[in-house]
């Protein structure tokens, strides 16, 4: 993270005092909460991968703006990081990331993963500075949790190897079951 942080500033010749705000690409309560209706509604299946979820959700992720304005502070402990860190909405993140530093005015932003906090495929419409997103398709529905599915059933590890699932398709020989 510091070298990220450090690269930009440096890039753009400026300090972290001209900066206004520094995001992160999503907001954990709203993850957590789908997390635990997720968990809830196929309770007591699951019992076991709820465990392991909850250990790193309760020592780690639920505290991340803590962590984060720790860390934060160690780099610039004169920067407010009280008030200018700020958490998006994580498919938000990812269409910005695309719109903003693209070279057009207007756009029509796709995005599509796993699981964001809750919506796992969204449109955003972008116009000058506004991005807004229109549509979104909701968990469970998701193209990204099929493909990490696929991704297990070959053999990879999920939230890994879903590239190397991808990069490998276009090698593979189209073929119909049963022919």
């Amino acid at each position: 993270m510091d070298n990220a942080i450090f690269f930009c500033l440096q890039r753009a010749s400026i300090n972290l005092d001209a900066v206004d705000y520094v995001a992160f690409y999503d907001k954990p309560f709203l993850k957590f909460e789908c997390l635990l209706e997720t968990y809830l509604s196929f309770a007591p299946h699951g019992f076991t991968s709820f465990r392991m979820a909850m250990s790193i959700w309760l020592k780690e992720k639920l505290f991340q703006k803590d962590l984060l304005r720790k860390r934060c502070s160690e780099l610039d402990p004169d920067f407010d990081w009280q008030n200018k860190l700020r958490f998006s909405v994580h498919h938000f993140s990812h269409a910005a990331s695309a719109f903003y530093p693209s070279p057009f005015e207007e756009a029509c932003v796709l995005t599509m993963d796993g699981v964001g906090e809750l919506a796992t495929a969204s449109v955003a419409m972008g116009h000058g500075s506004a991005l807004d997103i229109s549509r979104e398709i909701q968990f469970p529905n998701s193209l990204g949790l099929l493909l990490s599915a696929m991704t297990y059933y070959i053999g990879f590890k999920v939230n890994s190897g879903e590239y190397k699932v991808m990069g490998l398709a276009p090698y593979g020989e189209p073929r119909v079951a049963g022919t």
